[in-house]
Formats: C-alpha cells, structure tokens, sequence
C-alpha cells in the first residue's frame, strides 16, 4: 500500500495539450474564435484545428510554431513554454549534427626533407665564377701598363650624362561611388506590391503574410537587418515595436507609425501608399 502520489506521475503529466491550453485561455479571456481571427491573422480552421491539437493545417513544425506563438500572445500565455511544450509533444526539434574531423584518425606524417642538389650546384657554380673573376681581376692589376692604360681611360673618360628624372605624373583620385540611398527601393515591379522593412531605432518582431493569409515570415527583426516581402496584390503586415520600423512601401517611405513598444497592424496593395 502507498501514500501519496504515485512515482510515476509528475505534474506535466496533468498539464493540459497546447490546443487545449489555447482554448482555455482564449475562453477564459472572453474572446471568440473569430475575434482571435481578426486579431491574429489566423484563419478560422486553423485555428480550430489547433485547438483541437491538429497541426495538418499548418504546413509542417516551422509553421505550427509560429501560429502557437502568435496565438499565445493574443490570449495571454507565454509562447515560448507552448512551443516547448509543442517540441516535447512532438519529438522536439531537430538535433543537428555535428560535422566528424575530416582525417582526423589518419594524419600523415611529413615526408623527411630531402637534401637540395639543385641548390647545392648552383651555389657551387656560383662560387668558382667568383673565385675565376677575382683571379683574373688580380692577375691584370699586377701589370703596370695594363694597370696605366685602365688609368688614362678613366681619366680621359667623359663623365656620363644624366637624364633629368621625369617628374612624377600625380594620379586623379578615383572618384567613390555614392553609396545607394535606402530613401527608395530601386527597379520595384509595378505588377506588385513591395515592402522593405528596416530595424533602425531598435529591433522588433515582424510577421508577413500574402493575400491568401499565407504565412511569409515572422520572427524577430534585429537592428541593423532588413527584410523585403513582395506579392501580386496585397502584404499584411504586424509590427511588435513600429517606431523601430523604418517601412518602405512600392518605394515610398511611410512614416508616422505607431509609438514605441507598440504594435500595429498594416496591409498594403499595389496603389499604395497614397500619401507617405
């Protein structure tokens, strides 16, 4: 007989399943499921299935996390504890794997150094033609008219002209390029809508989707990266800090977005922005 809880069970195993979790906390916020539509992007099916814990919707683990996260959010939980609790639910992520050292096991050893003859008769040539040329150097000083003659040579000798040294031509300093103005997006296609998005002032997380409310990108935005979404009629855009955001759309800036540590919510087509 045992007291107590028995050694098997811990408390995640009462733990509600992450769809089970968003539907609790999105009820107990006293929101529908089509508010949590609107205010997430998420389709009403998919957000469905999710809540009934199916994923098939999704588009495989990368696009099921996202949705968890954004989800998360809109009702209250922390997205990172869902995603994690996601991974343990469904195999957890990936490990990657670790490259092996190539011919680590097999070194081969350097070959001894082998003397070089090459070396060794050019320097012996070398030296016989010094010594042949110092020989006969000395052999022809010893001579005294020989010595003379060299003597009355140089002294009658005309002193060698010297050409005045050219003047140095100075170089034209290469003209730098203007480095590109981020004020505009060039060669942008008429046929579609375009947005550049900047993280200047700080970073923000972003989230893009196309017209069908196909997810194209959501994560964080770091300061300093930028990133640049495009579709043939119309880009939805969330911004988790806006006046981080420095936005170009269809190649026109647009200012005055939300103040700091704001989220909004944008969607742009082909005309836009009327007015920047």
């Amino acid at each position: 007989m045992s007291i107590g809880n028995s050694p098997g069970n811990s408390p995640e195993d009462d733990r509600p399943s992450v769809g089970r979790a968003l539907q609790q906390a999105r009820v107990a916020a006293g929101l529908t499921v089509d508010e949590v539509s609107t205010t997430t992007r998420v389709r009403v099916p998919l957000l469905q299935g999710i809540e009934q814990d199916d994923y098939a919707r999704c588009g495989g683990d990368v696009y099921a996390r996202g949705h968890i996260r954004v989800l998360a959010r809109a009702v209250g939980l922390d997205p990172d504890a869902l995603v994690a609790q996601y991974d343990a639910e469904h195999g957890g992520r990936p490990v990657p794997t670790l490259a092996a050292p190539v011919f680590e096991a097999e070194r081969i050893r350097p070959e001894p150094r082998r003397p070089n003859w090459t070396a060794a008769m050019v320097a012996a040539i070398v030296a016989v033609v010094g010594f042949v040329g110092f020989t006969l150097f000395s052999g022809d000083g010893g001579k005294g008219d020989g010595g003379s003659t060299v003597a009355e040579e140089s002294t009658t000798a005309k002193p060698p002209t010297t050409k005045p040294t050219a003047k140095p031509t100075p170089t034209k300093p290469t003209d730098q390029k203007p480095e590109p103005s981020d004020s505009a997006i060039a060669g942008v296609p008429a046929d579609k809508v375009t947005v550049r998005l900047t993280a200047e002032n700080g970073q923000s997380w972003i989230s893009a989707q196309d017209h069908n409310g196909r997810l194209i990108h959501e994560g964080l935005l770091r300061q300093g990266d930028s990133k640049t979404f495009s579709d043939s009629k119309r880009i939805d855009l969330v911004l988790g800090n806006a006046q981080a955001i420095k936005l170009f759309v269809n190649g026109k800036e647009v200012k005055d977005l939300a103040a700091n540590g704001q989220v909004q919510r944008l969607s742009y087509t082909k005309g836009d922005p009327e007015a920047g």
